[in-house]
């Protein structure tokens, strides 16, 4: 008999042995599956992470790829040329300007045609010498356009140079006397905007509603029986020692040694001025990639800081 219950201990306690794992087995798959979890977890940590260092890679990449393709465009001269026909001041100033700083990073070559006048500009266009000019304002290319038969589009506005009232034998306009000589461009345009300056400047009375159209015919007073001659716009400051007031184009002024905002006996207003020199090109040609890259330089904030410390105020951006 003590043998049996001896037995019976021994086999008790291999049934408690045996079913000990049974009872923590809940434990170890708790346990199992959160080791899963975490495993899962980590794996969709590390694969977001991959993706977005793939990314940042890629993007990285492609600009690289891009400033390097800019790079060595402009280093292998594969450069969109672009021919422009301008007045010598401001504008083949603020052409070179671009040319020399800021043209080759952008993978454009300016050939610079400079002109004297305002008519060979707008001829040579049509005629496929140049692939834009950069010397007008909107009203006169219209007019200009419109009696030529050529299909010109502007592309930007550039800057304003304000038309002045200038003398070499007068201090101000208070000292005109009558019968005084003034000498005006003789372009349509501007002489009707050279004939707003005057009126402006209460020297004379045009009639109601005219603009940038008014001729002498416009005129209703001449309070000082002022003798009005017009001629070419380049001319105009070589008058001076001939006539008593000339109204002078600003590029023109300043070309022949003027400073505008401290010389002008007169200045046109900048505020609301719809005399705003543009680049220019022929219709249908005003979205082709070099003519863009160029009006895009052209309202850089480069070209408007150069404009802005280098004319100081005698030519205004418009941009």
């Amino acid at each position: 008999m003590p043998a049996l219950i001896a037995l019976g201990v021994v086999l008790s306690g291999c049934g408690a042995s045996a079913s000990a794992p049974a009872a923590t087995s809940a434990p170890a798959a708790t346990s199992a599956a959160t080791a899963e979890a975490a495993v899962t977890e980590v794996a969709a940590t590390a694969e977001a992470t991959v993706t977005e260092v793939a990314a940042t890679a890629e993007a990285a990449t492609a600009e690289a790829t891009a400033e390097a393709a800019t790079t060595a465009e402009a280093a292998t001269g594969e450069l969109i040329t672009v021919r422009v026909g301008a007045s010598p001041v401001p504008h083949t100033e603020i052409l070179n300007f671009i040319k020399e700083n800021l043209a080759a990073k952008e993978g454009l070559n300016l050939e610079i045609t400079e002109f004297t006048d305002y008519v060979l500009p707008n001829t040579a266009l049509a005629e496929g010498q140049l692939d834009a000019n950069f010397f007008q304002h909107v009203p006169y290319m219209e007019t200009f356009a419109k009696e030529n038969n050529i299909p010109l589009v502007a592309v930007t506005n550039v800057h304003i140079e304000p038309l002045g009232i200038y003398s070499k034998k007068l201090k101000a306009l208070a000292d005109v006397a009558d019968g005084a000589t003034v000498a005006i461009p003789n372009d349509a345009t501007n002489g009707g905007r050279a004939l707003q300056l005057l009126a402006a400047n209460g020297l004379l009375t045009l009639k109601d509603g005219v603009s940038t159209n008014a001729t002498k015919d416009d005129i209703t007073a001449n309070p000082k029986n002022l003798n009005i001659t017009e001629l070419e716009a380049a001319q105009l400051p070589r008058s001076l020692d001939d006539v008593d007031l000339a109204v002078i184009n600003g590029n023109y002024a300043i070309e022949a040694g003027f400073t505008p905002s401290k010389d002008a006996l007169a200045l046109e207003s900048g505020q609301n001025n719809p005399y705003a020199n543009v680049l220019a090109t022929l219709q249908g040609k005003e979205n082709d990639p070099g003519i863009q890259k160029l009006a895009k330089l052209l309202n850089s904030p480069e070209v408007k800081k150069f404009i802005e410390e280098k004319y100081q105020g005698s030519v205004l951006p418009a941009f």
